[in-house]
């Protein structure tokens, strides 16, 4: 694992409670396994992840995304959307092949809504000409898709209504 990636990993795993872990691992129904990290708790993480490693480019956030999501555990995948939410200015339209791995997988819609109203929105709305265009087919695909999570998410991401 990345020194970014243990770091939020460890950040989140002590800043859990037993307490917080049950009332999760009870709404998410085990799809997930948990922590027991607030919301709070994994936004304060990702925060202080980007100010410790300040240069995270495009590859980099990606990549960091990607290994947290890697282990089905409910606040890691959580800290990979804060990430991407708050560099959605680097990602492009490429990212949306990632970004449709995670939400097939989320297990959650906990997880879908904040990827695409909070991700694949703004990332759809800063695209222009021809990375518009595939984008758009992509979101067009997933509107058709038989995952009835991706037609959910394409929905959720092409809404014109305020999030």
């Amino acid at each position: 694992m990345s020194e970014a990636g243990e770091f939020v990993d460890h950040t989140l795993q002590m800043e859990s409670t037993w307490e917080k872990a049950a009332e999760a691992s009870e709404r998410l129904g085990g799809s997930l396994k948990v922590y027991g990290a607030s919301v709070g708790a994994v936004r304060g993480t990702v925060r202080d992840a980007l100010k410790r490693y300040k240069n995270l480019d495009h590859d980099d956030v990606t990549a960091l995304s990607s290994e947290l999501w890697a282990e089905p555990i409910f606040e890691r995948r959580l800290a990979a959307v804060v990430l991407l939410q708050s560099k959605v200015s680097v990602l492009l339209n490429t990212d949306l092949t990632r970004i449709e791995g995670f939400m097939r997988q989320a297990g959650t819609r906990e997880l879908v809504d904040p990827l695409a109203k909070d991700v694949v929105r703004p990332l759809m709305a800063q695209l222009a000409g021809l990375a518009k265009e595939r984008a758009e087919r992509v979101l067009e695909r997933w509107a058709d898709d038989p995952d009835p999570e991706l037609r959910y998410a394409a929905a959720l991401a092409t809404s014109t209504d305020t999030p």
